[in-house]
This record gives C-alpha cells, sequence and structure tokens, in this order.
C-alpha cells in the first residue's frame, strides 16, 4: 500500500523592480503592484490597499527620496502561510526619514501623506538601507473575515 505524504501548498513569492525616480517610475511602480497581485491572486480588498500605499511610498520616493541618476526599488513579498503581504519601497535619501507625531491618529480620510499610509497598513516602518538610502514598509493582512477574503486567498 502506497502513502502519499501530505505536502504544504504554502509558499512565499517575491517581486522587485528598480525604476526611475520620476512620477513616471511612481506611475510605473503602482500599476506594476496591481498586475502581480493579481497574477498571486491576492483578494481585491488587500490589492486596492496595497495599490494606495504603493502610489504613496513611490511618490515620495520619487520626490523627496530622489538622488540625481539613482532609482527607487519596488518589493513585494507574499507569504500564503501567514497570509501577509510586505510592501517595500527603497530611496537613496536615507538622510530624510519619515516619521509621524506621537499623538497623530492615521484617517482614511487623509489623501496623501504617511497618514493614509498608517490608515491602511496593519503595521509600517522605515529600516536604513546600506550605504545610504532607507527602505520605507508596509505590511497588509486581510481586514475582516468575508471582506479582504475570496475563495481563501490573502
Amino acid at each position: 500500500m502506497n502513502t502519499i505524504a501530505p505536502q504544504s501548498c504554502w509558499t512565499v513569492r517575491t517581486f522587485a523592480q528598480l525604476l526611475s525616480s520620476t512620477r513616471r517610475g511612481a506611475r510605473l511602480a503602482r500599476l506594476l503592484a496591481v498586475a502581480q497581485l493579481r497574477s498571486w491572486e491576492v483578494s481585491p480588498g488587500v490589492t486596492e490597499r496595497a495599490e494606495q500605499i504603493v502610489a504613496e511610498l513611490a511618490a515620495n520616493a520619487a520626490l523627496h527620496g530622489r538622488v540625481h541618476s539613482r532609482d527607487f526599488r519596488l518589493a513585494l513579498t507574499l507569504d500564503t502561510a501567514t497570509a501577509l503581504l510586505r510592501i517595500g519601497v527603497t530611496d537613496a535619501r536615507g538622510d530624510s526619514l519619515p516619521s509621524l507625531p506621537e499623538d497623530h491618529e492615521p484617517s482614511l480620510d487623509t489623501e496623501s501623506g504617511r497618514g493614509l499610509v498608517a490608515a491602511l497598513a496593519d503595521r509600517w516602518g522605515v529600516e536604513p538601507y546600506s550605504p545610504g538610502g532607507k527602505t520605507v514598509w508596509a505590511e497588509l493582512r486581510p481586514r475582516a473575515p468575508g471582506t479582504d477574503t475570496h475563495s481563501g486567498r490573502i
């Protein structure tokens, strides 16, 4: 009698792309992120939140993190075992770190800025990127059962 050992169907998927530090590069980052998340069959709710976060972080990288002739990097990591999507945008300006005032309350009414990212992401932060840049990252999980999930997808 043959037995088949159970196999895990969990995977970690990654995507990374260098883009020009321009408005066009920021727009392309948003479009590429949405296309990649759809190809990974990420739920529409998570994809919509991720699209807004990528748009904001990429625009900030192109506007505030720009260094002449240096690109910014978009990275997406999807861990299906933990239902976690991590977005990272790395730019060349390590001297310009974003921060929120301690009394800041994130709101979805915010049209732009870190308040928008904080309101849409489950967690976000900044880490140095050697030799002289920074990565602003955000993590997303499906929000409430039935609102961000569709047929078992993140």
